[in-house]
């Protein structure tokens, strides 16, 4: 019907030119996005109407040049041949897309099975971590094995943070991937003495990334935690993270003790991990004391070409 209504305003500027056009087009369209009846439908109506309606003389099947009966039967072949070639390409095309969308299944059908085994695998490491601190005889040691407990399950917190809230793709929304998280630390590691603040601009960075970016925090709120509150002192923790230059800043500060802070952990195991987490993330790690607190950053710059 658009053919036709198209080819009747074509008519008033110039009738009779190109009869059968418009129905090249018309049929292909008609097969990519129906099939070959589809396609075989509109070329017999867009055909015949175009015979009796534009082909001279009008409003009649007869000819009334020698030479149409050769154009109108030039015409019909090779709208057919349309017809053909069109369906082999939406069947093919169709073809392609069955088997990309079967891979794709199985593809997530063994990442969701490989994601049940390193939860499990988290958990199990755990637990194994928590026998060896009850069968350990030296109460000196539990500490240690603590730390590496709560690792372990800060390290499966993150996972299992991602992979339920980041959408398909391989970028991550860190907005609300980092307000999960920081809700998760709040109700487990820290006392109602310390308050979290987070200022988390809304952006999306590679899961990779992410991962890295998760740990980072856990670990330095934990230190934070541990060592920049003693004696149940109130205070504040503020978490930010910022588009800065085309790259981003993560900044964990405190109003704790500051300086005496370092003399209760003076670059242990933790910091060696948030270098760690930093080069994973591509970017750099710095940490200080500052005028009321201490402050952990992180932060990635854009290579600016040469």
């Amino acid at each position: 019907m658009a053919m036709i209504g198209l080819r009747s305003l074509y008519d008033m500027w110039a009738p009779e030119s190109g009869p059968f056009a418009l129905i090249y087009p018309t049929v292909l369209l008609a097969t990519f996005y129906g099939h070959w009846r589809a396609g075989l439908v509109a070329f017999i109506v867009t055909f015949f109407w175009a015979w009796y309606f534009v082909l001279p003389g009008q409003s009649s099947f007869f000819f009334t040049n020698p030479t149409d009966p050769a154009r109108v039967l030039l015409n019909a072949v090779c709208c057919l041949i349309v017809i053909v070639f069109a369906e082999a390409f939406r069947r093919a095309a169709q073809s392609t897309m069955k088997e990309i969308r079967e891979r794709a299944d199985k593809r997530l059908t063994l990442l969701a099975e490989l994601e049940h085994r390193t939860k499990n695998n988290f958990a199990l490491v755990a637990s194994l971590l928590e026998i060896q601190k009850r069968q350990m005889p030296d109460p000196s040691l539990h500490g240690a094995l603590e730390d590496a407990v709560g690792r372990v399950r800060t390290f499966a917190d993150a996972y299992s943070t991602l992979t339920m809230d980041h959408e398909e793709g391989g970028d991550v929304a860190m907005k609300p991937y980092l307000d999960v998280l920081l809700d998760r630390i709040e109700r487990a590691a820290l006392t109602d003495n310390i308050h979290v603040y987070r200022e988390i601009e809304p952006m999306r960075l590679p899961s990779e990334t992410a991962v890295a970016i998760g740990l980072y925090l856990n670990e330095a709120i934990s230190n934070c935690a541990k060592y920049a509150f003693p004696e149940v002192r109130l205070g504040k923790i503020g978490v930010f993270l910022q588009s800065v230059d085309g790259g981003w800043r993560l900044t964990i500060e405190d109003d704790g003790v500051g300086e005496e802070a370092i003399k209760l952990n003076p670059g242990g195991l933790g910091n060696n991990l948030m270098l760690a987490f930093a080069h994973q993330a591509g970017a750099t790690h710095s940490a200080g004391p500052v005028l009321n607190g201490f402050r952990n950053e992180m932060r990635m710059k854009v290579q600016e070409p040469v």
